[in-house]
Order: C-alpha cells, then sequence, then structure tokens
C-alpha cells in the first residue's frame, strides 16, 4: 500500500507539472497566437483605409494596421489584468470551497475560453475578449491548485512549487507549437477543439490525483487522496489540527531530531499524560510558567494586517513588482507590431522572431529554480554565527538579508532587459528574448518568496493577493503607453523606452530598504541575540528524570 500511495504521489507531481506546462500560462504566448489570428483577419475591418496601397507591396509583405494592433494590445490588457487581479478571490474560493470546486471552476472557464477561439471568425473576432479572460483565470486556478502537491514532498516542498511556477512561463510556448501547425496547413479550429477535448484530462485528473479539500501540510501519517476520496476525509486532519501539525514540527525542529519526531508520533495517551506531569514538576514548571510569557509577547509583535499594508517594506515591493511586471506585459504586448515595425511589415521575418521568442520562453522551467537557489545559499551564510561573537541571526532575519541579492539581481536583469528592448535593432533582440524570460522567472519567485518572508504568515494569502491585485491595475496601463506611442509620439517607442529604463532603475529602491530594514531589526535586538541555555526537548527531560525517581 506504501508503494502505491509513493507512485500515486509522484504521478500527480509529473501530471500537475504536465498540465502547468501545457495549460496554465499560455496566454503570455500571445504573440504568436496574433500572428495567426492576423493571418486570419481578425479585426482586418479596422484597417479598410489603410489596405489601399497593400497592392503595392511584395507578396511576403503586411501592411502596418494601428487600429488593428491597437484592438490586440487592448484584448492582452485585458487577459493579463484578469491573470493577476483574480488571484485574490481565486484565493479565497479555494480557502473556503477547496480543490475539487475550484478545478471545476477552471476548467469550465477553460474550456468556455477554447470553444469560443475555436468556433470565432473574422466576422465575430470581439469573442476573443471574454476567451482571453477566461482562459487567463482558467490557468491561474490550474496553478493554484497544483502548487499543494509540494505538500506531499516535504523538504522538496519549495523546489517544486518553484517548478510549477517556471513550467506556468514555459505554458507561454504553447501558441507556438498552434503558430508552427497552423503554417504547416492545420486550422485554427480544429486545433482548439482538440484543446477543449483534453478537458476530460482535467476532470479525471481532479477525481483521481487530487484531494476534495486541500493536501495539508506536513502531510498526516496514513494520509490518502483521490480515488480515496471517503478515506481521505476520514485521515484529513480538521483545521484545529492542522493548526497544532503546522506549530509542532518548527518547536521540535528546534530542539529534536527527526527520529525523536518519529518516536514522538508513537506515542500513547497515557505517555502524553506522563509527559505533562513532568512538565509540571520542578524545573518543568518554571519551563510552563514562562512559555505562555513568550508567547504572549510573540502575539503581541505580530504586525496587523493594516500595519503590513501601511509598511515601508509592503510599498517599495509594490513598487518594485509593479513596474517589472508593467515592462514585461507591455513588451509581450506589443511585441508584434514592434516585430512588424523593425522588419518594414516582412512577414517572414516577423514569423522567424516571434519563433523565437516563444522557443525561449519554454526554458522558464529551468530558470525558475535558480533564485531559490541563490537565496537558500546567501541564507546559509547569512545565519551562520559571527565568529567573533558566535551569534547567529533570527531566522527572519537571516530570511530577508538573503532576500537582498536576488532582489537586487532581479532589478539589474529588468535593467539590461529594458535597455535591450529600447535598441531598435533586430539581432539585438535575440539577448533582449534571453533577458525577458530569465528575469520574469526571477520577478515571480522573488515575489513569492519574498511574500512569504518579509510578512508574518497568518497574512500571508492576504498579502499575496493584495499585491497581486494592486499590480494588476497598475499594469492596465499598458494600453496607455501603446496608446501613447501609436499617437503622440508617432510610432517612436524611445522615448517611452527611456522613460522604462529610468523607472525600473527606481526599483532599486526596495532592496536598499529591506538592507536599511535588517539593519534597523539588528540593531534593536531582533537580529543577533546572545547564547541562551539550551533546553532539552520534552521526550530527552523526561527520561532522566523517571530513572532519578527510581
Amino acid at each position: 500500500m506504501q508503494t502505491f500511495e509513493r507512485v500515486k504521489r509522484y504521478l500527480t507531481f509529473v501530471t500537475g507539472l504536465f498540465e502547468c506546462i501545457c495549460f496554465a500560462g499560455v496566454i503570455f504566448g500571445w504573440a504568436s497566437l496574433v500572428f495567426v489570428l492576423k493571418k486570419e483577419g481578425y479585426f482586418s475591418d479596422l484597417c479598410a483605409s489603410q489596405h489601399n496601397t497593400s497592392s503595392h507591396r511584395v507578396k511576403n509583405y503586411t501592411s502596418i494596421c494601428d487600429r488593428q494592433d491597437e484592438r490586440f494590445a487592448l484584448i492582452f490588457t485585458m487577459g493579463s489584468f484578469m491573470n493577476n487581479f483574480i488571484t485574490l478571490p481565486c484565493g479565497f474560493v479555494f480557502d473556503h470551497f477547496g480543490t475539487m470546486a475550484t478545478r471545476f471552476v477552471g476548467i469550465f472557464l477553460y474550456t468556455s475560453a477554447t470553444l469560443m477561439i475555436a468556433f470565432s471568425t473574422a466576422a465575430s473576432a470581439v469573442l476573443l475578449f471574454p476567451a482571453i479572460c477566461f482562459l487567463a483565470v482558467g490557468g491561474i486556478l490550474f496553478l493554484l491548485t497544483n502548487m499543494q502537491v509540494g505538500n506531499l514532498f516535504g523538504k522538496k516542498r519549495s523546489t517544486i512549487i518553484t517548478l510549477y511556477n517556471g513550467a506556468f512561463d514555459s505554458s507561454s510556448a504553447v501558441f507556438l507549437v498552434i503558430k508552427v501547425l497552423y503554417e504547416t496547413g492545420m486550422s485554427l479550429r480544429n486545433m482548439f477543439l482538440f484543446i477543449s477535448c483534453l478537458s476530460s484530462i482535467h476532470i479525471m485528473r481532479t477525481y483521481v490525483l487530487l484531494p476534495r479539500r486541500k493536501i495539508p501540510y506536513p502531510v498526516p501519517e496514513g494520509y490518502t487522496y483521490g480515488l480515496t476520496c471517503g478515506k481521505s476525509d476520514i485521515l484529513a486532519p480538521t483545521p484545529e489540527d492542522e493548526t497544532l501539525s503546522q506549530r509542532e514540527p518548527l518547536r521540535a525542529g528546534e530542539v529534536g531530531t527527526d527520529n525523536e519526531k518519529d518516536e514522538g508520533s508513537d506515542k500513547t495517551e497515557g505517555d502524553a499524560a506522563e509527559g505533562q506531569e513532568a512538565i509540571e514538576t520542578s524545573e518543568g514548571a518554571g519551563l510552563r510558567s514562562k512559555r505562555p510569557e513568550d508567547s504572549k509577547e510573540e502575539k503581541e509583535e505580530i504586525p496587523s494586517f493594516k500595519s503590513c499594508l501601511l509598511s515601508k517594506l509592503f510599498l517599495t515591493h509594490l513598487l518594485w513588482m509593479s513596474v517589472m511586471q508593467l515592462r514585461h506585459y507591455l513588451y509581450i504586448g506589443t511585441l508584434n507590431p514592434m516585430l512588424e515595425l523593425l522588419a518594414r511589415g516582412d512577414t517572414r521575418v516577423v514569423s522567424k522572431y516571434t519563433n523565437a521568442f516563444a522557443f525561449t520562453q519554454f526554458f522558464g522551467v529551468f530558470c525558475a529554480p535558480w533564485n531559490g537557489l541563490i537565496m537558500d545559499r546567501h541564507k546559509h551564510r547569512a545565519s551562520s554565527p559571527d565568529p567573533a561573537s558566535g551569534c547567529t541571526a533570527s531566522h527572519r532575519l537571516a530570511d530577508l538579508k538573503s532576500a537582498i541579492l536576488s532582489l537586487t539581481i532581479t532589478v539589474t536583469q529588468c535593467l539590461l532587459f529594458s535597455i535591450c528592448a529600447a535598441i531598435p535593432v533586430l539581432p539585438v533582440q535575440y539577448l533582449t528574448f534571453v533577458l525577458q524570460v530569465v528575469n520574469r522567472s526571477f520577478l515571480y519567485g522573488g515575489h513569492a518568496a519574498f511574500t512569504t518572508i518579509g510578512y508574518p504568515s497568518c497574512h500571508f494569502g492576504k498579502i499575496y493577493g493584495m499585491l497581486m491585485s494592486l499590480s494588476a491595475v497598475v499594469s492596465l496601463l499598458q494600453y496607455a503607453c501603446f496608446a501613447l506611442v501609436r499617437g503622440p509620439l508617432q510610432d517612436d517607442p524611445m522615448y517611452m523606452n527611456i522613460g522604462f529604463v529610468v523607472l525600473v532603475a527606481l526599483t532599486y529602491v526596495h532592496p536598499l530598504n529591506v538592507y536599511l530594514q535588517c539593519r534597523q531589526e539588528a540593531s534593536q535586538g531582533k537580529g543577533p541575540k546572545p547564547p541562551q541555555v539550551e533546553v532539552p526537548a520534552l521526550g530527552e527531560k523526561d527520561r532522566p528524570a523517571k530513572e532519578s525517581d527510581i
């Protein structure tokens, strides 16, 4: 039975990775889909007055239509906005209704989106507006319900969550496959009907390889899910049990070993009662009387949700996230018209560079773990004892220090990406594609990691959802930027690109603020502390006490 459960867990992981790569973030392959939609004549009626001169062009060239590009930019703006803004309500749906209900909502929206695209035509191109929005929301629900799979693998939890986020980025290459197949003669309708039929895989996986509610962390012994959902409901812990199970490993990790944890899990109620009596003896009573005071102080130190929102860390992180995300969204949304402008309307060159961009997006799954590796290595150094004093930094302070390097590298990458994007030379765009996919992986991985370590865990969901929602509102400016280039700037994006280079450079204020915050906490005594008397684990203390009594 243990072998069966182990195989099922690995099958859950592999199928979840497949789902994220093939479905979750396909909207970010928008440039490839736009190429196909233009070939199909979507919104071409907006360019009737501009196509009078098209007969004078060579066969492989097309005239550039600003109004058509604006309509496609608006669709992507709405889709990318929904992809982020919907994170907050989706989190509430997932928390209250569980995995199965959330996934059914996602499957319905995703299937509706693919069917809308399949049956849309140039005459009904307006269907792209709800279709792309539904596609974005359904994809983010797939990612949200799959990230909990990391709970099944203990110490590898963060690695798996990072891989899923990287797979979400890599899924933008799906539209490249559609573009290539379209150029070989397959119809757009047949391809999206095929994707719609694949929804049966999502439904089967929801019933067989995922729980009805949520996968707890840490996973209790004997926990099962999927087809044995009835047994899963019996073995799944209650919310109170989950709270206790989340607290216990932290205490055990500080004073005990893994073997002691296993021994503790096998204790009977009688052993627990004896342990409680031992606490009430001389030394134990003193420890017990001290711990409530400590826990009370810890509760007082936990900031409120409102104070987190008004903190400098939140504001600078919002600036850091919003500016760089806007830079990426604007680049993806305007890539096709930019390539057409640089290639002077040569569709063969535009197709070549669009394929190169979509191909580089696939490597996001390999770029994602790098940021976590940098933070983990830097955290190990930050938490190592000071040779002079022998003191060790607190866990939170060590985490914050490890984030400084990651945040700085991410800003530097985005700055280089923005500079390359501002150079109006086609071959330079190959380097821009590479910098874009690497920086995007660092951006979202670093955002999730910093939200985890920068704020209390009790506020994580609300803070994460609020950051994503507010940054989504800022991302709406991409359409205004596009209209600015097409209007007052007369198709010359140079000044806008220079402005984004300056804006991205301003986001260095966030790693600087984190550095100053670390210094302030260290000076206030929240950092390195003097060595304290080591208190043995409860199990270790009870046994000597009983032997001495004998």
